[in-house]
C-alpha cells in the first residue's frame, strides 16, 4: 500500500502536466488518506458538531475507516443530506450553511486532498481564495505591487455564487479532466444529496453546500473558467504598448525650463519646473497603451484598467455575458461598480483601494508616489468594530466576560485586537486603529472593574505596564500566571504595534501531508490499545472540545484526570470504556488489578491510573 504522500504526489504530477486522470476512485481505498483527513479535521471545532445524525468525530476508529472503505469499494456508500442552518451576514440578510455528518466530512476531505493535488497546479495565478499558501494578503500584495498607474477599478461580486453553481456545468468541467465515472458519480451524488431544514427534506438542484469540506475547491474549479477567460482572452486584448507616448505639453515645457536655465532666466525656469510637476509625463490618452490586471478571491474579483471608461464598461459587459452564458451566474448590480482610481476608492477584501495623487511628494527630484496603490481601512469598518465595545457613545464593559477569570478577559480582548491589526497591517492609515485600541482598553478595564467591583483606575494601575518588544517599549495590559518548573502563561492586550508592513503572511491554511512522529494521535489509534484499561477491544478515540472542559469544579472521573494530566483533548479507549464514559460510569479496571469487594458481588473497586489508588465502585 502506497503512502498518502506518494499517492498525492503522483496525482499532482499528472495535474502539473495537464494530463487527464482515470484512476481516482480506487485511491479512496487507501486507509492512509483517511488517517490524514482525520488528523486534519479533528482539530476543527466543527468536528464535534452533528449533522442530521448524532455522529461526530467522537468515537473515531480504524474499524470505521475500514467500514467506509468497504462501502466505497462495493459502491454502497451514500451521502446523507446536510443539516441546514443560517448565519447572519453583515447586510442583515442570512446565509444558508450546511452541516454534513462526520462520515461525509471525512470522505469529502479525502476527495478534497485528491482533487486539490490534481487541480492546484492548473489553477490560474490570479486566484487566491481557498488555496494553499495563498489568502487575502497575497491577493492584496499582488494589487499593491503590480497595479501601479491604474485609472479605473472594476469591482465584481457574483450574486449568490455558491448557491447558483450549475451542477451540469460543473460536471462538464470535471469531465474534461477526470475520466473516472465512479469518482464523478460520487461527486454528483454529493451535489444532489439535498438538505434538511426543520427536519423536512429538500432537494438541491444547484449550488454547492456552504459549510461542506469540498465546496470551496469545487467553486474554485468552477470559477477557474472565468479566470482563464480573463487571463487568456481579455488581458491579451486590453494589454498593448511597451510605454506611454510622451505628453506633448510636458515635453515642450520641459524643454523651455532647460533652455531658460541655460539662458540664465532662473525664475522662469523655476516657474516652469513647478508647472511640470502638475502635468503627467506620459500621454494619459495614448490610444496605443493599455493595461488590464485581474485578481479574484472566492466570488469577489477586482480588475484594474488603464484606458478610457468606455472600454472599462465594455470589459464589465463582456465578463457579465461570459458568466451568464458559460457559468449561468449573474453579477450583483449594486456591488459591481466602475470607480475612478484617483478620485474614488474600490472595495475589495474589506480594504479601500485607490491610487496616490500628490504632485508635492518629491524624492530624487521627481514625483515619488503618484500612481502607486493606496490601501486604506474603511471608516465604516472602524466604526463597526468600535461599536461592539461602546454604549451611548462611550466605551462600556462586556457583560458576557464578567464571570471569566482575569487571564481569559485580557486574552480575549488581546486576541480580538491583534486579529484586526494583523489583518489591516498593510493599510496606509493603520494608525486609525488607535481609536479602536483606546476604546477596547477602556472597555477591558471596565469589564475587569465590574468583575472585581472596583474602579477603572485601580484596574489600570494593577494591569497596565510597559514591556520591551522588537519595536521598542510598548504600553500593554498583562496578566501573568507563574508555573513551577514551566514558562509562565502570559495574556496581553495592546502589544502589537500600529506599524504598517508592506507584506503580510495571512494565508489560507495549506493542505500538507502531516509527518507523524511517535505518540501522535494516529500512532495511538493504530496501536489499538486502550489507554485506560489496556485492552485491545475495538479501540476508538474519545474527543472533547477544549481542555478547559476538563477543569470543572467538583470531583472528576479518572478518565478526566488522565486527559488533564496529559493535556490532551483525545483519549484512545476501547469500545466498552467509551460507552461507560458517555454513560457517566467509571471505565473498566486495568487487567490484573481487579479486586472483588467482599459482600458486594455486584461491584468492584478500580485503581486509578493517575492517582494509583482506589477511586470508586463500578457495577458489573
Amino acid at each position: 500500500m502506497r503512502t498518502a504522500k506518494n499517492v498525492l504526489s503522483v496525482i499532482q504530477d499528472r495535474g502539473s502536466r495537464g494530463l487527464p486522470v482515470d484512476d481516482l476512485y480506487r485511491q479512496l481505498f487507501n486507509p492512509e488518506l483517511f488517517l490524514v483527513a482525520y488528523a486534519k479535521l479533528q482539530q476543527n471545532r466543527g468536528a464535534l458538531t452533528p449533522g442530521v445524525t448524532d455522529e461526530t468525530v467522537d468515537g473515531m476508529s480504524m474499524d470505521k475507516i475500514e467500514a467506509i472503505i468497504s462501502d466505497l469499494r462495493s459502491e454502497r456508500f451514500r451521502w446523507s443530506p446536510v443539516r441546514r442552518t443560517y448565519i447572519l451576514k453583515k447586510n442583515g440578510t442570512k446565509r444558508g450553511l450546511g452541516m454534513p455528518t462526520w462520515t461525509d466530512k471525512l470522505v469529502q476531505e479525502v476527495m478534497r486532498l485528491i482533487l486539490e493535488s490534481y487541480f492546484e497546479p492548473q489553477f490560474d495565478n490570479s486566484s487566491h481564495g481557498f488555496r494553499p499558501h495563498r489568502g487575502c494578503h497575497t491577493a492584496l500584495s499582488a494589487v499593491q505591487h503590480q497595479w501601479s498607474g491604474m485609472k479605473w477599478f472594476i469591482e465584481g461580486d457574483i450574486s449568490k455564487c455558491f448557491d447558483r453553481i450549475d451542477h451540469s456545468v460543473l460536471m462538464d468541467v470535471l469531465r474534461t479532466r477526470i475520466q473516472d465515472n465512479r469518482f464523478l458519480r460520487l461527486i454528483q451524488g454529493l451535489l444532489q444529496a439535498g438538505y434538511m431544514e426543520e427536519w423536512r427534506y429538500h432537494n438541491t438542484f444547484s449550488g454547492t453546500p456552504q459549510g461542506g469540506v469540498l465546496s470551496p475547491l469545487l467553486s474554485n474549479i468552477y470559477m477557474d473558467r472565468l479566470d482563464k477567460f480573463v487571463s487568456g482572452t481579455l488581458i491579451p486584448e486590453y494589454t498593448r504598448g511597451v510605454k506611454r507616448a510622451g505628453n506633448l505639453k510636458y515635453v515642450r515645457l520641459s524643454r523651455f525650463a532647460r533652455e531658460s536655465k541655460v539662458a540664465g532666466k532662473l525664475e522662469e525656469s523655476k516657474e516652469a519646473t513647478k508647472l511640470l510637476r502638475k502635468l503627467p509625463a506620459g500621454d494619459p490618452n495614448d490610444p496605443n497603451y493599455r493595461r488590464l490586471k485581474y485578481v479574484r478571491y472566492a466570488d469577489d474579483f477586482l480588475l484594474g484598467f488603464i484606458g478610457p471608461k468606455e472600454e472599462a464598461q465594455e470589459i464589465k459587459r463582456r465578463i457579465s455575458e461570459f458568466l451568464l452564458d458559460e457559468l449561468k451566474l449573474e453579477l450583483s448590480p449594486e456591488k459591481t461598480l466602475i470607480t475612478h482610481a484617483s478620485k474614488e476608492a474600490a472595495r475589495f477584501l474589506s480594504y479601500e483601494i485607490s491610487i496616490f495623487q500628490a504632485d508635492d511628494k518629491i524624492a530624487g527630484n521627481k514625483r515619488s508616489i503618484n500612481g502607486t496603490i493606496r490601501l486604506r481601512i474603511p471608516k465604516d469598518i472602524i466604526d463597526s468594530r468600535c461599536a461592539k465595545y461602546m454604549k451611548a457613545g462611550e466605551p462600556t464593559h462586556l457583560s458576557a466576560l464578567i464571570h471569566d477569570d482575569d487571564f481569559s478577559i485580557v486574552a480575549q480582548y488581546g486576541a480580538e485586537y491583534r486579529g484586526v491589526v494583523q489583518y489591516y497591517t498593510m493599510a496606509h492609515n493603520l494608525a486609525a486603529l488607535a481609536r479602536l485600541r483606546w476604546i477596547m482598553e477602556i472597555s477591558m478595564l471596565k469589564t475587569l472593574a465590574g468583575k472585581h467591583k472596583s474602579s477603572l483606575m485601580k484596574m489600570k494601575r494593577k494591569y497596565i505596564t510597559r514591556i520591551r518588544t522588537e519595536d521598542g517599549l510598548r504600553r500593554t495590559a498583562q496578566v501573568v500566571i507563574h508555573r513551577e518548573g514551566k514558562k509562565p502563561l502570559i495574556a496581553s492586550f495592546g502589544a502589537v504595534p500600529l506599524v504598517r508592513r508592506k507584506s503580510a503572511t495571512l494565508v489560507d491554511k495549506a493542505s500538507e501531508i502531516i509527518k507523524f512522529s511517535r505518540n501522535t494521535l494516529l500512532d495511538r489509534l493504530q496501536a489499538n490499545e486502550c489507554e485506560y484499561c489496556g485492552s485491545n477491544d475495538r479501540c476508538e478515540v474519545h474527543h472533547i472540545r477544549a481542555l478547559a472542559d476538563l477543569h470543572k469544579k467538583g470531583r472528576r472521573p479518572p478518565w478526566v484526570e488522565l486527559m488533564a494530566a496529559r493535556r490532551r483533548k483525545t483519549l484512545v479507549v476501547c469500545k466498552p470504556c467509551h460507552v461507560r464514559i458517555h454513560s457517566g460510569l467509571p471505565p473498566r479496571p486495568r487487567q490484573g488489578i481487579l479486586e472483588e469487594v467482599a459482600g458486594e458481588p455486584d461491584a468492584m473497586k478500580v485503581a486509578s491510573p493517575v492517582r494509583g489508588g482506589v477511586n470508586g465502585k463500578v457495577p458489573k
